[in-house]
């Protein structure tokens, strides 16, 4: 019993970072750190788990000056059949456009959204509101 009890913490201890990973927020990523660590370690895992999705939401979310630029830049809106969430890549036709000074970005507007976007798979990394 207490080994399926280890391996289960273990393995919600290797989603909590990517769970926080994917909201690409500091307070969401706190938030989720602190829920899954409250569940493999009671209190002081939620303490723990607060800690690293913190952190590793402030690591996933882009700086200020970017989401600045996407909110005032002027794009055309493109409509999707689907919501836009944050961690789903964009279809190919949605035509995404660089933001000076940061490469490891490109933004877009969707469904009257902006949108900030992994140049590399497409992927979204946040909306801008």
């Amino acid at each position: 019993m207490r080994n399926h009890l280890y391996a289960g913490a273990v393995v919600l201890a290797a989603l909590a970072p990517g769970y926080a990973f994917a909201q690409a927020s500091t307070a969401t990523g706190a938030i989720g750190g602190a829920a899954v660590g409250a569940v493999v370690g009671g209190p002081v895992g939620a303490v723990v788990g607060g800690a690293v999705g913190a952190t590793m939401g402030a690591a996933a979310e882009p700086p200020a000056e970017v989401r600045t630029y996407v909110l005032e830049e002027s794009r055309p809106s493109y409509r999707l059949e689907r919501e836009v969430v944050v961690g789903e890549p964009l279809p190919a036709d949605v035509q995404v456009y660089a933001v000076p000074k940061y490469d490891k970005y490109r933004y877009t507007v969707v469904n009257d959204q902006r949108v900030i976007v992994d140049p590399e798979t497409r992927k979204v990394i946040q909306i801008v509101r």
